[in-house]
């Protein structure tokens, strides 16, 4: 069954599904350049691994030392039966976060990176940090750089001023496309919450025309092969934030959305059941 909603499904900008969701993009999408681009160029996955603190609000008045704290805190102990807390280290943890790096297949040289945005490129941290070494890095290179950014929440990362970025037509989402000969220039996809995705133009290296892959088309396989249709629950509130217009069009469009389909599932089980009885009743007279 496919999104209720006809571009991007703000339900799936949840952290906790947003890894599933980002690997799928990823895949889909050099997948669907893949057989455009060959011969002469390979599109090919790529892995940053960034090592993340927990959050402050993942330990809560809980002492966190070292092993050797067991010693040092035994002396404090009286003759009174008192208990020992226990001393624990939150390691920090990895994530993982996948691009696609498009190389010429005759010399091996990177000619396009498309990149995914994830939270922890738009929250403050090593991650955006790095993310953003990365943005200058590409920059300073004859390498085309295209950023998707389907979050609506955290700061904005997409490399471009912040003076540009509030000129543009009201908007969620954002694809960006920087081509290496026009430094000063972008191309730049504003989408609005109710608006289909689009198609994206892949440069190459010049001579060669543009590739183009439809985002709408790839999410909507994500959306499919992930099983999210039993996944979400839309009649709670997504946790990603909505604007007051966009709850409101969000409200509108689920209860229509839902009620076809409970009335679509009903008449299939009316279907279902009437096939079953005359099916019963044809055995009867055998």
């Amino acid at each position: 069954m496919p999104s209720p909603f006809p571009g991007m499904d703000p339900y799936l900008e949840d952290p906790a599904r947003w890894s599933d969701v980002h690997h799928s993009l990823i895949t889909y999408i050099r997948d669907a350049l893949q057989p455009q681009i060959r011969p002469n160029y390979n599109a090919r996955i790529g892995e940053r691994v960034y090592v993340v603190a927990p959050p402050k609000t993942m330990v809560p008045d809980i002492l966190i030392a070292r092993r050797q704290m067991r010693e040092t805190l035994a002396q404090y102990i009286t003759e009174r039966n008192q208990t020992l807390p226990i001393v624990v280290t939150v390691p920090a943890s990895e994530q993982r976060e996948p691009f696609i790096e498009i190389v010429h297949a005759r010399d091996n040289e990177i000619v396009t990176v498309i990149e995914v945005i994830s939270p922890v490129n738009k929250s403050a941290g090593k991650g955006r940090e790095q993310y953003r070494e990365k943005q200058r890095a590409m920059f300073e290179s004859e390498v085309n750089l295209i950023e998707i950014d389907l979050l609506a929440s955290g700061q904005p990362i997409v490399a471009i001023p912040k003076e540009t970025l509030a000129t543009l037509p009201e908007h969620r989402y954002l694809v960006s496309v920087h081509r290496a000969t026009y430094r000063d220039r972008f191309e730049l996809y504003p989408i609005a919450l109710p608006q289909t995705l689009p198609q994206v133009r892949v440069p190459l290296r010049e001579p060669d025309a543009d590739v183009i892959f439809d985002l709408q088309e790839i999410f909507s396989q994500c959306y499919a092969n992930g099983g999210y249709a039993n996944l979400m629950d839309y009649r709670k509130t997504p946790r990603a934030p909505l604007s007051t217009k966009e709850a409101a069009w969000v409200k509108r469009l689920l209860k229509t959305k839902l009620t076809r389909r409970r009335v679509s599932s009903a008449g299939r089980s009316r279907a279902a059941g009437q096939s079953q009885k005359h099916k019963g009743g044809a055995n009867r007279k055998i």
